[in-house]
């Protein structure tokens, strides 16, 4: 049993998968500021990229992934000030997404945030589903000097649920130019057995984090939100990578130990919390003060989806997407690959729901506080994200209407000029103890 301040009543562990997630993220990062002095390529896109693609070019090959390097920014509020101040000086307009912002100050400053200089990318394969993505890149491109070659393609369909053939033919052809495109201004062919495996390990991370997610249901929850958006961040750097599937089916079998031996995230868990957006990355600290009341944030729409694929079953519940090996499914070719990869984001991914409207979000979302047993909620209204942010007052309605109380409290996931930390930790006081009558149990 874990140290704590207080009698528990339940037992708490860390994960011993821990340090190898801290691991694998650093090393990612070293990878790719090293990759040239190895001989290596190296590339930039989003969180969102099907990154199987380009990490089939023969050679070695690293990738950067704009949104987890703008959140790494965002863990130090001095720093992300600091880079949010270079951006605007620049002339960047501060209700723009803050991790692009992040992003581009790194640029503009000269400084790779896990050391060194910022260490330019050979090429921008990028995908567009939010509207800042693709000029995202576009732009650090031309702070850049505008000589990096650039492919964007675009994956704004339709919501999961409407998803058919031509849908996937649309984004499958796009991929095909891509594959030509990198091709062409990388002087490397395509390796379809690197693709193919690619592939495998994408269905592999992706499944397996819904899996994860899915164990957090149990009453006492396994892990807590905190340490789950240490978990899920490397699905977002490399999903195709098989260090990094190999790490969630052995996070998954972890996770499924600790609900057979109600091993606990909060030892005295007694109230079950729904988020939602990106959190304050620079002010977590506010999650672990809610646990001293016996809370446990056990998720979101957004942490179990960010990467997470998602299917409804027969009886309308969420449930995670099967692997290909769950399917039965071999992969035969290039263009089989393509399309699997293709048909499993545009249906699997439910965290594109609500650049649909406010209705998708609020079903998938009302589904995640039934199934997860969620006590409350607590909507995080995120001025750094307008695509998380869409439709969060419509939400509390619905939720609300379910029966589910919910607080609101204002923020930015990577400007803490606009995160009153002492105001917020007012109103979470307020909620927690003249809404939902819960007392602090150490304090």
């Amino acid at each position: 049993m874990a140290e704590t301040k207080y009698n528990t009543k339940y037992n708490t562990k860390s994960l011993d998968c821990w340090q190898k997630a801290k691991e694998l993220r650093l090393k990612y990062y070293k990878d790719y500021a090293e990759a040239h002095d190895k001989g290596a390529l190296r590339w930039e896109g989003g969180a969102w990229s099907f990154d199987a693609i380009p990490q089939a070019l023969e050679g070695e090959v690293y990738m950067l992934t704009e949104e987890p390097y703008g959140a790494s920014v965002a863990a130090n509020p001095e720093q992300q000030v600091r880079y949010q101040e270079a951006t605007a000086g620049w002339g960047a307009a501060r209700d723009l997404c803050s991790y692009m912002r992040c992003y581009w100050g790194s640029i503009l400053l000269d400084e790779y945030v896990f050391g060194g200089k910022w260490p330019r990318a050979d090429f921008i394969f990028q995908n567009h589903i939010c509207c800042s993505h693709a000029k995202w890149l576009q732009v650090a491109n031309e702070i850049e000097g505008g000589k990096t070659p650039f492919f964007c393609f675009d994956v704004g369909v339709g919501p999961y649920n409407k998803v058919s053939q031509r849908q996937i033919d649309y984004v499958v052809e796009q991929l095909y130019d891509g594959i030509e495109f990198l091709e062409k201004h990388t002087g490397r062919k395509i390796d379809d057995q690197k693709l193919i495996q690619n592939v495998y390990n994408t269905y592999t991370s992706c499944c397996y984090w819904a899996k994860v997610c899915e164990l957090n249901q149990t009453i006492p929850a396994p892990l807590d939100e905190k340490s789950m958006y240490s978990l899920y961040v490397l699905g977002t750097l490399q999903k195709s990578s098989k260090a990094v599937a190999d790490f969630y089916v052995e996070l998954f079998e972890e996770v499924k130990e600790r609900v057979a031996n109600k091993i606990a995230a909060v030892g005295n868990e007694r109230c079950r919390i729904l988020s939602d957006s990106q959190p304050p990355w620079g002010f977590l600290r506010i999650l672990r003060h809610m646990e001293e009341y016996g809370v446990v944030s056990v998720g979101s729409l957004y942490t179990f989806s960010l990467i997470g694929w998602w299917k409804t079953d027969e009886k309308g519940d969420l449930v995670p997407y099967p692997t290909l090996e769950e399917q039965g499914i071999t992969i035969k070719d290039r263009d089989h690959a393509l399309r699997l990869l293709a048909e499993a984001e545009l249906k699997g991914k439910l965290m594109w729901a609500p650049f649909y409207g406010a209705k998708l979000k609020n079903e998938v979302v009302k589904k995640i506080a039934r199934q997860w047993k969620c006590d409350a909620a607590m909507i995080h209204l995120n001025r750094g994200c307008e695509g998380t942010a869409m439709h969060q007052m419509e939400l509390k309605i619905a939720l609300q209407e379910t029966g589910l109380p919910v607080m609101t409290y204002e923020g930015n996931m990577a400007d803490a000029r606009e995160f009153d930390e002492a105001r917020n930790l007012r109103l979470i006081n307020l909620f927690l103890t003249e809404t939902l009558g819960l007392k602090n149990l150490i304090g």
